[in-house]
């Protein structure tokens, strides 16, 4: 029975922990309007680099192209691709004076290495104001430039925005990715506007030309295969530095994996950076991440001997309340509702997937970029 009573009041500890991390969730982005106030269009370089994406460079690039923006340039960075890539870039540069193109070939020393052709991208770009985006992403509005640069100040060098995956119906996996997606963006624009940034993604963020070389651009994890937008973000970001641009014509839309293999593949990279991030970052989000799977464990455990099962069913009542709240408000602002409902069963299987995937990491290192 003394055993009972400990898992108990731990249980009561997580409650009380998840509350508190998925009320400040609420209070700080949540609920938060987005500020769609356009400014005077600064002069941008959009980068996108690709390996062998000639098919989603045909799809997408001619939407980055029509953005409703006055004054940018489109530099093409060609990552040693096998297809037909180089061609693709090549046919799209004889046509529009504003692409740049930058073609990167095999190198023993950065085989594979992302940062180093983003690096080569960066250098090639006319403008400081820097947006970068995916071959395999497309705006979704015509003033998606217009939106990300308009956060752009003499503090803010740091813009990050939200990265959408395409719908697609009859699909768990699809379910699962914009679940993780959703709630991964609720973290870290929380965490953005708590003044603790911590990360961005590179299907959508921009940030200066002087704040990337001034910070040695990534030489202090040159030697990490990934990493190239939130490990250089977490290194960067500061309380002063980092606005946030989450309006619906901002966002960026991606087709998500179809097979579990790939995804798992994809979220082994991600997780893999993670423990590179600041301390506090790290303890935030192993806290957050801890007290899920405890949430779940213990409420399964005790329900199940059913030890106080009205106190249990009544904390288990409190932390969906403010959990659904809070991914509610989240899911409605990314235009994501279909997932509310449905929730706490994506929870619970992402929990456990990547409880599976940090052992996984643990075990062996996994494939990166291409």
């Amino acid at each position: 029975m003394a055993l009972i009573s400990i898992l108990f009041y731990a249980f009561i500890a997580v409650v009380t922990i998840q509350v508190i991390f998925y009320s400040s969730f609420l209070l700080s982005f949540a609920i938060k309007r987005a500020e769609t106030r356009l400014k005077k269009q600064l002069p941008v370089s959009v980068i996108i680099c690709a390996k062998n994406e000639a098919e989603n460079l045909k799809k997408n690039l001619p939407l980055v192209l029509n953005q409703a923006y006055s004054n940018f340039e489109i530099v093409l960075v060609n990552d040693s691709s096998s297809d037909e890539t180089l061609d693709i870039m090549e046919t799209f540069a004889s046509k529009n004076s504003n692409i740049k193109l930058v073609d990167v070939k095999s190198n023993e020393t950065f085989w594979g290495n992302k940062k180093y052709a983003l690096t080569l991208g960066i250098k090639a770009s006319s403008n400081d104001f820097l947006v970068f985006t995916d071959a395999d992403c497309s705006p979704a509005s015509s003033q998606w430039l217009a939106h990300i640069s308009s956060h752009f100040s003499n503090k803010t060098s740091i813009v990050i925005g939200y990265g959408a995956y395409a719908k697609k119906k009859f699909s768990f996996l699809n379910k699962i990715i914009r679940f993780e997606t959703v709630m991964t963006a609720l973290q870290y624009f929380s965490y953005a506007k708590l003044k603790i940034p911590y990360m961005g993604v590179g299907r959508n963020m921009a940030y200066t030309k002087e704040l990337f070389f001034n910070n040695r651009g990534f030489n202090n994890h040159m030697n990490i295969k990934s990493g190239d937008d939130d490990l250089f973000i977490n290194e960067v970001a500061n309380s002063s530095n980092t606005a946030l641009c989450f309006s619906k014509e901002s966002f960026t839309i991606s087709e998500a994996k179809t097979t579990f293999g790939a995804w798992l593949l994809q979220k082994r990279r991600h997780i893999s950076t993670a423990k590179l991030y600041k301390t506090k970052h790290q303890i935030l989000l192993g806290l957050f991440y801890i007290s899920q799977l405890l949430f779940w464990t213990l409420s399964i455990l005790l329900l199940s001997i059913g030890f106080s099962w009205q106190w249990i069913v009544l904390l288990i009542g409190l932390r969906f309340t403010i959990q659904w709240l809070c991914i509610g408000f989240t899911a409605k602002k990314f235009e994501e509702k279909d997932l509310i409902l449905l929730a706490p069963f994506l929870e619970l299987f992402l929990i456990t997937t990547q409880l599976s995937i940090f052992i996984a990491n643990k075990i062996s290192k996994p494939i990166h970029w291409k």
